[in-house]
């Protein structure tokens, strides 16, 4: 094949670039059916035309990017660039059939839509939020300007490198395919998105348990004598130095109430802060990998902790 014929089964940087633009529009027909198909197939076809001269292979060529695909909106970049690489290897006529390249999108959106929800969804867009609201409530109209260019800046530069980095680093995937590395990358993707979803679960996922499990009466002599500060308050004794004492007496574990209660949340804190959500998020897991119904899981969730709230188990 000589450099001509090279140059037409290759993609420039400007073909790059208008695939990139038009990722921008991934979701912009979601359905239920094949969810991110017909945006995935439009950001596509800068570099079809390109690549394929006929009607007939740019027609297969679009079939087979309007199959099922769906990930997180920001993450399917890299996923871009190695499908592109995969397009030109394909249009030069190397051996890569239809269902390999519609594995490594199957393959590589997984672990990538794990990923991409805890850090863009959960951490990055609330802690530029959360700082652009400061400053809004300070009464500085920066607040929503910095919101907006920054979280573009980082959203679209994001956008570009990986889909280069991705397409850079297509050729050396489709080559070690056989040798596991998308297993690899899957089974790291996975491992980092549990990891940061486990940081975030006691987080997005508050549980309280009220039920008094034991009741303890208090000694007089280990207890903050309120009595005496009241009297002295209405004889206008009451003193600084009073006031710092009861300070330094609760510091030192003294009781203010008559009563010691200890709840099953107090329990559960104490042998592992957390631990109730977690085995919620575990549980739900669980079902759905039993191929329960996430709408049944739902009104589950709401029976249970109706139940449990007249009880008084949840509060």
């Amino acid at each position: 094949m000589n450099m001509a014929e090279n140059k037409k089964f290759k993609l420039t940087k400007n073909d790059r670039l208008k695939v990139f633009w038009r990722t921008q529009f991934l979701q912009a027909s979601w359905n239920f059916e094949r969810m991110q198909n017909v945006g995935w197939a439009y950001a596509m076809i800068p570099a079809l035309k390109k690549l394929y001269t006929t009607k007939e292979d740019r027609a297969a060529a679009l079939k087979r990017h309007l199959e099922f695909f769906n990930t997180h909106p920001y993450l399917a970049s890299p996923v871009f660039g190695v499908t592109l690489t995969l397009e030109e290897q394909k249009a030069a006529g190397e051996d890569i059939d239809d269902g390999a390249i519609q594995g490594v999108k199957i393959g590589m959106m997984g672990p990538l839509a794990g990923v991409g929800d805890p850090i863009f969804w959960g951490t990055l867009r609330p802690i530029l939020g959360a700082f652009a609201a400061s400053l809004a409530l300070s009464g500085s109209w920066l607040g929503p300007i910095i919101f907006f260019v920054a979280w573009n800046v980082i959203r679209m530069s994001f956008l570009w490198y990986s889909q280069e980095l991705g397409y850079v680093q297509g050729g050396n995937i489709t080559q070690n395919l056989a040798g596991g590395l998308m297993q690899k990358l899957t089974q790291g993707a996975s491992v980092l998105g549990m990891f940061i979803l486990g940081v975030l679960v006691p987080r997005w996922t508050n549980m309280n348990f009220p039920l008094v499990i034991s009741r303890v009466d208090n000694a007089e002599a280990e207890m903050i004598d309120f009595a005496a500060l009241s009297e002295a308050a209405n004889e206008g004794l009451l003193s600084g130095d009073m006031l710092r004492n009861v300070v330094a007496d609760i510091q030192a574990g003294m009781a203010i109430h008559p009563q010691e209660v200890t709840t099953l949340q107090d329990t559960l804190d104490q042998l592992l802060p957390g631990l109730a959500p977690l085995l919620l998020t575990l549980g739900c897991i669980w079902l759905l990998r039993r191929k329960v119904s996430p709408i049944t899981i739902i009104f589950g969730l709401f029976v249970v902790g109706i139940i449990g709230y007249v009880l008084g188990i949840f509060g």
